[in-house]
């Protein structure tokens, strides 16, 4: 599904991606771990098209990424939940969750029911503005949000952060049903336990690069764990 092959990235002077490889296949979850500031989101937004690489390949299905907006990755089926979750706050949840209608062709313009079945509680908000809901609200508003635009691949920035126990359990649900559903979902997170119920593949960054590759039960190995310590 997704292929990222040797992607270097810089901000300015910076390097922010050295040589970064991975892949995300359609019916598995692939989680991204790594300490603050490792270049964890700076790879995400490469993915998605809102930060130019300066070189490799991002490939999805075997096409070649390179150059194009972020709407027309969208297009071709990369959904996004931004880290921080960015939600609309002074539109409603319908209006939300219909701006991710852009990138779906007009007579498929609906919400799809697997999103209430998903997140009941957004049923019972649509005329509350986002804003007013809580985070944790907020976070199943923007991952229905990502899933109105039918994607192939969801890519997913540390959706746990600042949410309570009872919704993290609920958002986990959610990917592991995706991933059911045939969904590619590439996941970062620092929650080390939330990505090792989930997960079938890791990797983990340090320093822009990454430093480990493995499956989810790699995550038990207390050598490999050193790599999250502070």
């Amino acid at each position: 599904m997704l292929s990222v092959s040797n992607v270097d990235l810089y901000y300015g002077a910076a390097k922010a991606l050295r040589g970064v490889s991975l892949e995300a296949k359609k019916g598995e979850i692939t989680c991204v771990l790594g300490r603050n500031g490792v270049g964890k989101t700076s790879l995400m937004r490469a993915i998605v098209g809102q930060q130019a690489i300066r070189s490799g390949q991002i490939a999805l299905d075997g096409s070649d990424l390179k150059g194009e907006a972020p709407y027309t990755r969208a297009r071709r089926g990369i959904g996004f939940v931004p880290q921080g979750r960015e939600v609309f706050p002074l539109l409603s949840v319908k209006e939300n969750l219909q701006t991710g209608f852009a990138p779906v062709k007009r007579g498929e313009r609906t919400i799809p029911d697997h999103v209430f079945e998903l997140f009941p509680v957004l049923k019972t908000m649509l005329s509350r503005r986002g804003g007013d809901l809580s985070g944790g609200q907020q976070q199943q508003l923007a991952i229905g949000r990502a899933l109105v635009t039918r994607p192939s691949l969801l890519v997913l920035d540390e959706p746990t952060e600042g949410i309570q126990p009872s919704i993290i359990k609920d958002i986990g649900r959610a990917i592991r049903y995706l991933k059911e559903a045939g969904m590619a979902v590439l996941l970062v997170e620092q929650y080390l336990e939330f990505c090792r119920e989930l997960a079938d593949r890791v990797y983990i960054m340090d320093r822009g690069q990454i430093v480990f590759e493995g499956v989810g039960a790699d995550l038990d190995d207390p050598d490999v764990r050193k790599h999250l310590t502070v």
